[in-house]
């Protein structure tokens, strides 16, 4: 295994990673919210973390077996967890703790959604925005975007893309070179990030809240930049976009491809793994408004005025973004 090769990579893709602080550093510049700081910070720390692993290495240059693309991948994305957390760090507000950093970085780069902040209408918006930034690159991955990037820098992408793609989507190239399959499966992700943006901020979202919900919407992870989530917007007009687009987002994106390549829609209901993911997807939504409807009666009879759930996403996608409905 050529350890001084993996090295060499996992360098130029923190590099890459350090050059994303710079929109949440804009974003503190145009609402002076003071956590410019934090961003630059991470920046510099960040640069010379990569260039410490490539520099030494930068002459490293071996095709990549399938091993060396997994431990790649494992080591970036640890790499990339514990760099992604330097914000929460070095930002006034929130006031995290060093486990509570890598916390809320790790699970806004796996799309957990889990958070242990509070209060987040106060935070500012350079941090709401990060929080969001983070699910959206780990949605559709950012080894996926670097491996669209690398070969500029002659470094093969086949066993990155291989080893970061979950299920069969790994096998199918929609393009004859893996870099432009890359390049296109982040087109299809940018399209829909703006047309779910777009759509929310014509059902009265702000533009920060639209884009930021967006691109956990996307990513399928359930950040919010308010405290109640949606809820805070009381909008069946808003959780009906989010649940569409969630909807959206958990298809393969390889038949997303095929429509945007002049295919009919009947692509879709011709792919086994989408009948059974939009069967699966119903009987979850059946079952929950049963579920949720029986609560309702149930205290509407006792007169209970306690908050019953309601979904106000897809729920076997992980969403993660729902509402509160006072009974």
């Amino acid at each position: 295994m050529h350890f001084r090769a993996i090295t060499r990579i996992v360098g130029l893709l923190v590099i890459l990673f350090s050059g994303t602080m710079f929109i949440p550093g804009l974003v503190a510049l145009i609402y002076r919210d003071g956590a410019g700081r934090a961003f630059s910070q991470t920046f510099f720390v960040a640069v010379t973390i990569g260039l410490m692993l490539w520099w030494p290495n930068r002459k490293q240059k071996h095709e990549l077996k399938p091993r060396e693309g997994f431990l790649i991948v494992v080591l970036f994305w640890t790499v990339l967890g514990s760099v992604g957390a330097l914000p929460f760090l070095f930002s006034e507000r929130p006031n995290l703790s060093l486990t509570d950093a890598f916390f809320e970085s790790f699970s806004g780069l796996t799309t957990t959604g889990a958070t242990t902040l509070v209060g987040l209408d106060s935070l500012p918006k350079a941090i709401l925005f990060y929080r969001q930034m983070l699910q959206w690159m780990g949605g559709m991955g950012i080894i996926v975007l670097a491996v669209a990037i690398l070969p500029i820098l002659g470094v093969g992408g086949m066993q990155l893309y291989r080893a970061e793609m979950p299920g069969p989507l790994k096998d199918n190239k929609m393009r004859p070179r893996i870099a432009e399959t890359a390049k296109t499966l982040w087109l299809i992700y940018v399209l829909l990030t703006i047309a779910c943006a777009l759509a929310l901020w014509g059902a009265g979202m702000s533009v920060f809240d639209a884009i930021g919900h967006s691109f956990s919407t996307i990513a399928i992870g359930g950040f919010s930049t308010h405290d109640a989530s949606i809820g805070y917007y009381a909008s069946p007009t808003i959780n009906t976009i989010i649940a569409i687009f969630l909807l959206i987002s958990g298809c393969n994106y390889g038949l997303h491809f095929a429509l945007l390549s002049g295919r009919s829609l009947k692509v879709y209901w011709r792919d086994p793994e989408f009948r059974m993911f939009i069967a699966v997807q119903l009987t979850l939504v059946v079952v929950c408004t049963a579920v949720l409807w029986g609560a309702w009666c149930l205290q509407n009879r006792n007169g209970n005025g306690q908050s019953g759930v309601l979904p106000g996403g897809v729920d076997g996608d992980n969403g993660g973004l729902y509402h509160r409905q006072h009974c």
